[in-house]
């Protein structure tokens, strides 16, 4: 809403329309979300860690600690999409022309802007995908573990882990999903900062846009698949259990 009309409008005009404002405001609102949607990720891997690794922390967690939650996630992303107009860094438009970013050539201009850029790459990528893949591996290892502990459980205990790893799994190939659309985009970035001029041609550097501008759309075809598995799995289930009390 508050971007894609303008990529949109200017795609179909083959240049940017809306000024040098317009581009300060799509680079604003592209950096703002994406850095948001991937802290949002971050501290829900996090939430999922303590859930299944930690159960007596998951267990303290709360609603209203989600909500502190979301307002420290928008904050950080409200500061580091900020920092730009405080004349730190800056948003230009795309090597194509047609969209707007972080200004990522800094790095070829100056010390300060190379600081700039290697604080957004650490900060806004680095330092989040870490905590997620730690979180990730920290589960998987925590599951082959205890599989066989739940086994002995009674059925309300296993139902609960069932869930849990239901929503686990979702959470881990949403941000899967979102890397994998991003990291391209990343690449391209950096070495483009740190590269030699014009060394990404420009026809080569509209992929990784267009592949990172696709992770919204994974989100869903997600929520579906995992849905329809965990009902198959339950509809199987109940099979299983009407054919055991049919007479023999």
């Amino acid at each position: 809403v508050v971007g894609k009309p303008f990529s949109i409008i200017s795609f179909f005009s083959h240049r940017w329309m809306f000024g040098w404002i317009g581009c300060r405001w799509y680079g604003w609102a592209g950096f703002f979300f994406g850095c948001g949607s991937l802290i949002t990720m971050t501290a829900v891997s996090l939430g999922r860690y303590l859930k299944i690794c930690h159960l007596s922390y998951g267990t303290w967690l709360k609603r209203h600690h989600a909500f502190i939650c979301l307002a420290i996630i928008w904050a950080y992303a409200t500061f580091w999409a900020t920092v730009p107009f405080a004349g730190v860094g800056s948003y230009a438009p795309e090597p194509f022309g047609t969209s707007c970013t972080l200004d990522w050539w800094l790095a070829q201009a100056s010390v300060a802007g190379q600081a700039f850029v290697l604080s957004i790459l650490f900060f806004c990528l680095l330092l989040p995908t870490a905590v997620i893949v730690f979180s990730y591996v920290k589960i998987i290892l925590k599951v082959k573990s205890s599989t066989k502990e739940v086994a002995h459980y009674d059925t309300r205990i296993q139902n609960s882990h069932i869930l849990e790893m239901k929503l686990t799994k979702v959470a881990m190939l949403i941000c899967a999903g979102f890397l994998l659309a991003w990291i391209p985009y990343a690449v391209v970035s950096v070495w483009s900062a740190f590269g030699r001029p014009d060394s990404v041609p420009i026809q080569f550097s509209v992929i990784p846009t267009l592949l990172a501008k696709s992770a919204a759309m994974y989100n869903p075809i997600i929520y579906q698949v995992i849905d329809c598995k965990f009902a198959c799995c339950r509809s199987g289930g109940v099979k299983a259990k009407s054919s055991l009390k049919k007479p023999r």
